[in-house]
């Protein structure tokens, strides 16, 4: 592209990439919804990242030179970001969940999960002694981020997380490992629950597959840099979630509960399933997206 070849000859300030950022996301049309939802906060984030400068500080540094080295490095990642359709997690190899920060790469999902924000408070008040949590599983951990903050939620809890992939699981260890957690957290490679044999959980927590096939087809590109298996699941997007409500009951403690996101199939799971009394969460988006039951309503 022109613009990208032009750019190192006019371009010097931070303040110069800021606004050729935002002008070339702008034209290009791309999707933000992988941490960001604007192009300005993603240019700014992409463009502070890469200068390693702090993430919070951007005013003091707008009128600051590049070096011809800097400006090569931020026209890269930049272009990356316009021609390749890369989300800036990708980019980075970094993801946020509120103040917890994690590894990424293309061998998992974009963390963004409303369960972290229930995580956040503990449950409360669904979880009513959080210290008394013993054990907890984490279906589909992917990057490992859903299972990391409950172990910070409920710490004397015993955290599993599961995941089919083995490209996952790798990248879990890395960020289990950096949170120092192996002692509590064990990563397990399954479908589902297959290979948990009689384990039980005081609390599961899923943030399955659950893009239904109509959303899948129609995807932004952004989106297909994620590994396919992490998003579709099925025609109405509730394969992955039936398997989990068909086998829960065998895994939760006499009191347990069972927490499961669902993106927006709320009407469908409601109409396939009319007489499991769900609870749904409130999280910052409503309460159509994370549902939740006891064990007894599983039974």
């Amino acid at each position: 592209m022109t613009y990208f070849s032009e750019a190192p000859q006019h371009l010097h300030t931070v303040r110069d990439w800021l606004r050729f950022a935002v002008s070339r996301f702008q034209q290009a049309g791309l999707f933000f919804g992988h941490g960001s939802s604007e192009a300005y906060d993603e240019a700014a984030y992409l463009i502070l990242r890469t200068l390693h400068l702090p993430l919070e500080q951007l005013a003091p540094f707008l009128d600051a030179h590049l070096t011809p080295s800097e400006c090569a490095e931020v026209l890269d990642v930049l272009q990356r970001r316009v021609e390749k359709r890369i989300p800036a997690a990708y980019l980075t190899h970094e993801a946020f969940l509120g103040d917890f920060s994690f590894y990424v790469d293309e061998r998992v999902i974009v963390p963004r999960s409303f369960i972290a924000e229930l995580l956040r408070e503990q449950l409360s008040p669904w979880v009513a002694e959080p210290e008394n949590v013993g054990r907890v599983l984490d279906l589909c951990t992917g990057s490992g981020c859903l299972a990391i903050l409950a172990a910070h939620a409920f710490p004397n809890a015993e955290v599993d997380a599961v995941d089919l992939s083995p490209d996952a699981l790798a990248v879990a260890e890395r960020n289990v490992s950096d949170y120092q957690l192996q002692d509590r957290l064990r990563l397990i490679h399954s479908d589902l629950f297959a290979q948990l044999g009689g384990e039980r959980y005081d609390l599961i927590i899923s943030n399955p597959p659950y893009v239904d096939a109509p959303s899948v087809a129609a995807l932004p590109a952004e989106y297909l840099h994620e590994p396919e298996m992490s998003l579709g699941s099925g025609e109405d997007g509730l394969d992955a979630t039936r398997v989990i409500l068909a086998n829960a009951a065998n895994h939760l403690t006499e009191h347990g509960i069972l927490i499961v996101e669902i993106g927006h199939n709320r009407d469908a799971l409601e109409a396939a399933y009319p007489d499991l009394p769900f609870t749904w969460l409130d999280v910052s988006a409503g309460d159509q997206f994370v549902f939740m039951l006891h064990r007894n309503d599983l039974l």
